[in-house]
This record gives structure tokens, C-alpha cells and sequence, in this order.
């Protein structure tokens, strides 16, 4: 179905303002890629000077993580805002996810890494 708006119709779609954040975070975009709030936009920025520093390396943004149960049968997935290799801690894969609101359902997926992949979620607030 295709919907047809005339010119007044439009302008008034584009200039609605715009719905403010559940959380009250303020998306930003930083070198091409939009982050859900400034802290994590933050972050990046010091992952990346980390990153040209040697410091870590394998930088993923927006991991996702398959949670399986125990017949191998997916129960979750779990995106996390990054996940890394920090050399400062024996080459260690770092998991983290930058919150300002820890909901029921992070805490749950938080849980499920832990006990099903044994990887710790670190939360940076």
C-alpha cells in the first residue's frame, strides 16, 4: 500500500518534534556511527585512543551473542554495545554495555552469559 501526502501533509510529518527518549538519553553521531546516548559516544572515543594505543584490539560494536539452552535450542540473544580484546588483562575478551537504566530483561541476559557462555558483562554507567 503506498500512501500519497500532499506537500503541507509532509512538511508537517518532517517538522513534529520529535518524541523525547524513554531513558532521556540524546543520540549522537560520531564518525559515521550513531550511539544511543553521549556516555556510550564517550566511550568509543576512548576505545578508539586505547585501540591506536596497541592497548586493545578486535573492537566489535553491536555484538551479538547466541544464548543456547540446553538441547542447543536458542533462548536469547544477547547485543552488547561493545566487546573487545584488552591486552592489559591477558588478552581477555571484555563484554560491555554502557547503562544508564539497567532493565529486568538486561539483568536476566546479563545472568544467562554468565552461566551459559561464562562471560561477564561489564556495566559502565
Amino acid at each position: 500500500m503506498t500512501a500519497i501526502l500532499s506537500r503541507e501533509e509532509g512538511r508537517k510529518l518532517l517538522s513534529a518534534p520529535k518524541k523525547k527518549s524513554k531513558y532521556g538519553n540524546t543520540r549522537v553521531q560520531v564518525d559515521g556511527i550513531w550511539f544511543d546516548s553521549k556516555r556510550e559516544a564517550a566511550f568509543y572515543g576512548e576505545l578508539k585512543q586505547r585501540e591506536k594505543a596497541g592497548e586493545v584490539s578486535g573492537v566489535d560494536l553491536q555484538r551479538s551473542f547466541a544464548l543456547l539452552g540446553p538441547q542447543g535450542m536458542l533462548m536469547a540473544t544477547y547485543r552488547c554495545d561493545f566487546a573487545f580484546i584488552d591486552h592489559s588483562q591477558d588478552h581477555r575478551l571484555r563484554v560491555v554495555d554502557v547503562k544508564g537504566v539497567e532493565t529486568k530483561e538486561f539483568k536476566i541476559k546479563r545472568r544467562m552469559m554468565k552461566a551459559l557462555l561464562g562471560i561477564d558483562v561489564e556495566v559502565i554507567k
